[in-house]
């Protein structure tokens, strides 16, 4: 008789996926730079912050930390980068907005909770399910879901940053697995990249769940996500897992 598969681990992805900005990166910039007596567009500063986080991101991944820099100098840099793309040449006029910046994506009120977050990872712990974050995140990540309220509902965070690698690494999804003495048949990932969340999961052996909200899907989501695995919003996830389990019965 075949034996029903149990999921006992859930991994969370947090941007995007439980938290998105209270407001978009070029108003936020924008306001800090005003309290600081610069004027400088949110629309050229949104377009120049995607262009400076990219770069950064190819030059120094996870942080720049094995080019011996930390966290923070990194964040500094991808802002003072920003402000220079938007056309702002005096660079020490930029130092302490990008300081406040740094503070301020630390603190609660920067973020907010997505819609059925809540709920749904309630629903998960009334069925005795670990949960951990697994994400692309830096040190200040447990201050923002304490802050929130979230940080209660997992049993460890596990941010690139305190790992050394980041998703879609499988060292980081194997070390969350380590540290919830659990094997990858029985644990799940949830997320909202295809290849952050989705493939750096399935490629160790974990199950996965991609949030795609209401949008049409992306052709290649479409093309190699089942849809049992697509999740259109959180609230659908319950059902999604019991779906899983359920298949491994041929129910």
């Amino acid at each position: 008789m075949a034996s029903r598969l149990q999921i006992r681990l859930l991994t969370w992805d947090v941007k995007d996926t439980l938290l998105r900005l209270s407001r978009p990166v070029g108003e936020e910039y924008a306001t800090k730079a005003r309290a600081h007596g610069l004027e400088v567009e949110a629309a050229a500063l949104g377009q120049a912050f995607g262009q400076a986080y990219s770069t950064q991101s190819y030059n120094f991944p996870n942080y720049g930390l094995s080019h011996g820099l930390t966290s923070h100098q990194w964040w500094l840099d991808v802002v003072l980068q920003t402000f220079r793309l938007a056309g702002v040449r005096d660079a020490q006029a930029v130092v302490p907005i990008a300081e406040q910046l740094y503070k301020d994506f630390s603190r609660p009120c920067t973020w907010q909770v997505l819609e059925g977050a809540e709920a749904t990872l309630r629903g998960c712990r009334k069925r005795g399910l670990k949960l951990a974050v697994v994400s692309n995140f830096d040190r200040r990540l447990e201050d923002i879901l304490v802050g929130l309220g979230l940080r209660k509902h997992f049993d460890f965070v596990l941010t690139s940053e305190a790992a050394g690698w980041p998703k879609p690494d499988p060292r980081i999804f194997l070390e969350a697995l380590r540290l919830a003495h659990l094997e990858p048949a029985v644990a799940a990932h949830i997320g909202d990249s295809y290849r952050c969340d989705y493939q750096g999961a399935r490629a160790v052996g974990m199950h996965g769940f991609l949030v795609t909200g209401l949008g049409p899907l992306d052709p290649e989501v479409k093309k190699f996500v089942p849809k049992d695995h697509i999740l259109p919003s959180l609230s659908h996830l319950l059902l999604a897992l019991d779906h899983l389990e359920g298949s491994s019965l041929g129910l």
